[in-house]
């Protein structure tokens, strides 16, 4: 079946608001880990994480990190208005370039409480800066608002971390906290661009690290700049109607490097961004076979290409060709790093290219992400969430993990 005709009603499950986390455990390498391997579950804790992966390894995280993007001005009336940093609004794909910007800058956001807006500048005064908002254009879904600022030395960067909050998921149902702001940020966290954390990090702490050396399992990073689109739940009957959401993927070629001269071992994804970054760079090296001068623009993964008919002609390529001719064509273009986006959809029928297991969290029903835990691990994803729901598995981002080896995979040893 493609995946355009699942109906989301098959990837559903009854979610009680008390097995959701609405705050991290004390130690972060002490939630629970569930280990699903060849049809068998285990229990342990994410401190122990290395006993139940294979010497030799190879780990793949997502470095981004999150920005406070949640801005609160007052309206002339008094009224709260909540601006929602989504992305820049501008051409420039690099967002360091964008969050050292100076004076102003536009960014696609979400408006709370919009109706109230009436004026045409909002300001936001401290006793270091003043900080203005105005409307540029408003579309069906988002406001680009230019944002301005004095004095006009700070960064953008700046302005968010002393104005801004940390965008705790909606189904939290709190305001931020002090703890978030250490505690929805991994330890690795480097590149700032992200409005939610690539959760399945949160929990790994620098004992683990220290215990995965001690097993030669190796690690790479990889930067997907996580939006808020991860968050929205499929409405649609079919996934057809459902369009997936576009994140920013920075990937080095020394990292496209590191992954070819691993394949054939265990790779596993830290995370559902980082596997969606791996497996769309298989699919970005079919284009550069295809195309050896295909665009950056044209390279970028739209919703339906790993299905689509055109691609079928290509995948009797071994991974290890595709791989070899995205390193070509990035050194053709003199590129040391591949900025471009993805909007890859991972869903039942898809068979993993790159990694063959997944370290993630407990997702939402109805979601992307509980598609793609299905596109890992089958049918099995109901025996694995039955048996977390009935074994005290706290939920969603500040809940427990599992380590998810892919079915029908012979890597694993």
């Amino acid at each position: 079946m493609h995946p355009r005709e699942l109906q989301i009603k098959n990837f559903t499950y009854d979610l009680p608001e008390s097995k959701i986390a609405k705050y991290p455990l004390a130690e972060r390498d002490l939630s629970k880990l569930l280990i699903y391997r060849d049809g068998e579950i285990a229990e342990d804790v994410y401190i122990n994480i290395a006993d139940h992966i294979p010497e030799n390894s190879l780990l793949v995280f997502n470095n981004t990190k999150v920005i406070h993007a949640r801005l609160f001005f007052k309206s002339a009336t008094g009224a709260k208005i909540e601006i929602f940093c989504l992305e820049p609004a501008e051409e420039n794909k690099e967002f360091a370039s964008v969050m050292s910007k100076q004076k102003s800058v536009r960014w696609h956001c979400m408006v709370g409480r919009a109706s109230k807006w009436k004026e045409k500048i909002l300001e936001h005064n401290t006793s270091d800066f003043k900080l203005t908002a105005e409307i540029i254009e408003r579309t069906s879904e988002v406001f680009i608002i230019e944002f301005a600022w004095t004095p006009g030395q700070l960064s953008f960067a700046e302005i968010l971390d002393k104005s801004g909050m940390m965008p705790i998921p909606p189904y939290l149902k709190r305001v931020s906290e002090e703890i978030d702001l250490k505690r929805y940020q991994t330890v690795y966290a480097k590149h700032e661009g992200s409005v939610a954390a690539p959760t399945a990090g949160l929990h790994f702490t620098e004992a683990i690290f220290e215990k995965l050396k001690t097993k030669n399992i190796e690690k790479v990073e990889v930067t997907l700049h996580v939006g808020a689109g991860t968050f929205k739940p499929v409405k649609s009957e079919t996934m057809h109607e459902h369009e997936m959401h576009a994140e920013v993927m920075d990937v080095t070629i020394a990292t496209i490097q590191f992954l070819l001269d691993a394949l054939g071992q265990n790779i596993i994804a830290v995370g559902t961004t980082s596997l969606r970054t791996i497996e769309s760079l298989y699919w970005m090296g079919i284009k550069t076979k295809r195309n050896p001068e295909i665009s950056l623009q044209d390279l970028e993964i739209k919703q339906w290409d790993a299905y689509d008919q055109s691609f079928e002609a290509f995948i009797t390529f071994k991974v290890s060709e595709t791989l070899e001719a995205l390193i070509i064509w990035m050194k053709k273009n003199e590129m040391q790093r591949l900025i471009c986006k993805t909007q890859i959809m991972i869903a039942p029928s898809y068979e993993l290219k790159i990694a063959n297991a997944l370290i993630t969290n407990f997702h939402q029903p109805n979601s992307t992400l509980l598609l793609l835990v299905a596109a890992v691990v089958g049918e099995d994803w109901k025996k694995i969430y039955d048996h977390a729901l009935e074994n005290d598995f706290r939920f969603l981002s500040y809940g427990d993990g599992c380590l998810l080896f892919a079915k029908g995979d012979y890597r694993v040893s």
